[in-house]
């Protein structure tokens, strides 16, 4: 069997990740709040009138949040059909990938304040 018909077509590769996307969107709280931090985030960036510079900062640190949450429930989606009973090494992966995911956060909103922080002191200057 060639290669070409083992994978899928880049479009429907991108569709898959599109579905992906829109399942989390859906069905993961915390994703929508993030979705929904990024959103003000942006809004913000354009009120303050961020630099080249301090867009790919948030931005960056944007797409960082979202994909670690992303990987945080697919991490903890596999670890619910593997393990579908308590098991304490299950939560351990379960809580540990959520602590990445925070850890990712918590850079993000330092580097927010600091981006954030300095365009608003230029803009009111």
């Amino acid at each position: 069997m060639s290669d070409k018909k083992q994978h899928p077509s880049f479009a429907k590769s991108v569709g898959f990740a599109m579905r992906g996307l829109l399942a989390a969107a859906k069905g993961e709280r915390n994703f929508r709040i993030q979705l929904c931090a990024f959103a003000a985030v942006v809004a913000l960036g354009f009120l303050l009138r961020l630099t080249a510079l301090e867009w790919v900062a948030v931005l960056v640190c944007s797409a960082m949040v979202l994909g670690a949450e992303l990987f945080n429930t697919a991490i903890e989606t596999v670890v619910d059909l593997v393990s579908p009973d308590f098991n304490k090494l299950a939560g351990k992966a379960k809580d540990v990938s959520a602590a990445a995911v925070w850890v990712i956060a918590l850079f993000a909103a330092v580097v927010g304040i600091v981006v954030f922080g300095s365009a608003a002191m230029r803009m009111w200057a």
